[in-house]
């Protein structure tokens, strides 16, 4: 892959696309809670469990890390996976009761990633959603659409490999991080999910 083929396939889907305004959230704690619950599961759930738990005041730290935690499974049981999410909200409400979120997300970004990889059930992907969309802090996502499409392009490698590549081969721009990300996931969904393989606008860059 050529350098500047991440920048032309940012164009053409963004040409293709549009833009797409990601990630929807009143507040940045709702996007760590929606990192969460997004995990294995399709996006309307989400929205449906962050409805649930803002209607019963649940998107804060203060009120979740009392909750019951039955309940809070029901409440995102449309997520899959139900119990490890509840206990992971858990685990993030107690973390930010103990450390200001203003101030965590001013430290510098690797720091940031650490602290967030430290903490039970956060991962890669989903320690650079919080950094990205929540602190807004340029970290670029790799996904598994990411990797599909990566793949299918020639180019293989582990999460921080990929996510080298593009951060390499664009500018440290938060939203242009943004929209990358998401215009990858509507594309994929609307193209590869399908397999709709002879239609993909990016196939003259396969292999070439």
């Amino acid at each position: 892959m050529k350098d500047n083929d991440i920048l032309e396939i940012y164009q053409t889907l963004l040409d293709e696309m549009g833009l797409q305004y990601w990630w929807p959230a009143d507040t940045a704690f709702e996007v760590v809670v929606g990192a969460i619950l997004t995990q294995q599961t399709k996006w309307s759930n989400v929205e449906k469990a962050i409805e649930d738990l803002k209607i019963r005041g649940l998107l804060e730290p203060v009120s979740l890390v009392d909750v019951d935690i039955s309940l809070l499974e029901e409440l995102v049981r449309c997520c899959g996976f139900y119990r490890q999410k509840a206990s992971r909200l858990k685990n993030l409400a107690c973390f930010f009761m103990q450390n200001d979120m203003e101030t965590l997300f001013s430290i510098p970004v690797n720091e940031l990633r650490e602290t967030l990889l430290s903490i039970r059930g956060v991962g890669n992907e989903t320690a650079d959603c919080i950094i990205l969309y929540a602190a807004g802090r340029p970290k670029f996502v790799i996904d598994a659409y990411t990797t599909r499409i990566m793949k299918c392009m020639g180019t293989k490698g582990s999460y921080m490999q990929l996510q080298q590549l593009f951060e390499d081969n664009l500018p440290a721009d938060v939203d242009l991080y943004k929209e990358y990300h998401a215009l990858i996931v509507e594309y994929s969904k609307a193209f590869c999910s399908k397999k709709r393989c002879e239609d993909c606008l990016l196939r003259e860059k396969i292999r070439r």
